[in-house]
């Protein structure tokens, strides 16, 4: 009969790794399992230089998160261990970090660090430490489908939903990972805390990039891509020069303030041309775009994407971490993949993750989700906006 964890064994015949950031939510969930008869090892990353970051608040990962996560480990009876992953997280987050907001992108670091150090390289040393599972701290659920296959869906709590943060991840990690939270609030994981007399109880939530000491991406994009940097011109949805900036690493899609151009309407920013060192502005109707171009596709829904996707899939999209799902449809494109937005969003900025759902809300399935590569109008807008002259696919499809 399978355990808690929906595994095979008792639980005391049972080791789980727990990723053990020296947060509330990884701790709670170390000491969750330990309380069910878990075999529990406790492991934290240490990712980067923590020096500059060791006290400040809203920060994860850094040095103390680590000496909360042993603390806790102590408090609970398991072995903990923190492992040196600074190197790859360097080359596999931050040069990716500062690659992308070179190109003029808004990159969203926590995704790849799920993607490329947690779910891949912690679960393979999960793995060789004789693990059953890699439990993790994070808002998601995951349930057994009819394949026997997992699915990964959203959390209780909506409010604390992670689901965008870890659309990429795949059906084998899925099979491998598990998420104790997910099905909690996070007053519900916080008096567990206390009921487990943890000190993190009411530790602050980190919220800053980790990697940012000083809160201030720039310091480190310029230190790493001293081009992006380089001044450049302001110009309008006709082109015209209105204005200059200092990089475009200062600007992002929808940006409104901090633009240093003086305008009898409200301006934003609607795209980057990092190639011409342009930063394209125009009134706020020009930031509603409708298809999506997606690079680096990953599908987590049923049957394979490129047998199951036919004339189009309707789904719901998340394209900011913030926003809520909205209708769309997914087609595949010249050997890519496109999103029609059904009702148009604003703000779509290449780098961010467009994710997949099959609701709009709930504990909705993620159905998988890409990389937002470009983003178009219906309207044709003059000046940096593709023009879109294909009907749509919402209205193709419905005849």
């Amino acid at each position: 009969m399978p355990n808690s964890l929906d595994l095979e064994g008792r639980p005391q015949d049972t080791r789980i790794v727990v990723a053990m950031s020296g947060g509330v939510d990884s701790s709670v969930t170390a000491a969750l399992l330990k309380s069910e008869g878990y075999d529990v090892v406790g492991i934290t990353l240490q990712l980067y230089d923590h020096g500059a970051a060791t006290h400040r608040k809203g920060a994860c990962c850094a040095g103390r998160d680590i000496h909360d996560a042993r603390n806790v480990a102590e408090r609970i009876g398991i072995p903990h261990y923190v492992l040196d992953y600074e190197s790859r997280f360097r080359e596999s987050v931050i040069d990716n970090f500062a690659d992308s907001y070179a190109l003029g992108e808004t990159p969203v670091p926590c995704i790849e660090c799920n993607r490329s150090v947690k779910f891949r390289d912690l679960l393979s040393t999960a793995r060789e430490l004789g693990a059953s599972a890699l439990a993790t701290g994070h808002y998601v659920a995951s349930r057994r489908v009819a394949d026997g296959s997992r699915a990964l869906v959203c959390a209780a709590d909506a409010d604390r939903d992670q689901s965008y943060f870890l659309f990429a991840t795949t059906r084998e990690q899925l099979d491998y990972l598990r998420f104790p939270l997910g099905d909690m609030t996070k007053p519900q994981a916080r008096e567990l805390a206390r009921r487990f007399g943890l000190e993190v109880a009411d530790k602050q939530d980190s919220q800053d990039i980790c990697f940012v000491p000083t809160g201030r991406y720039t310091d480190i994009i310029g230190r790493l891509k001293p081009g992006a940097i380089e001044p450049g011109d302001i110009v309008d949805l006709d082109g015209h020069v209105i204005g200059q900036h200092q990089g475009i690493i200062h600007f992002t899609v929808g940006q409104r303030k901090g633009l240093g151009i003086a305008s009898a309407a409200p301006l934003y920013v609607v795209k980057l041309d990092a190639a011409s060192r342009r930063v394209v502005v125009g009134p706020r109707e020009a930031l509603r775009m409708d298809r999506i171009q997606l690079r680096d596709v990953n599908w987590i829904g049923d049957g394979a994407l490129d047998r199951v996707i036919g004339a189009g899939i309707e789904m719901f999209v998340r394209v900011r971490s913030t926003r809520p799902p909205q209708p769309a449809w997914l087609r595949a494109v010249d050997g890519g993949y496109e999103v029609e937005l059904v009702a148009g969003e604003e703000g779509v900025s290449p780098g961010q993750a467009c994710v997949f759902y099959d609701a709009p809300s709930g504990q909705a399935r993620v159905l998988g989700g890409g990389f937002i590569r470009s983003a178009t109008a219906r309207k044709v807008a003059r000046a940096g906006v593709q023009d879109i002259t294909a009907p749509p696919l919402a209205e193709a499809m419905r005849g």
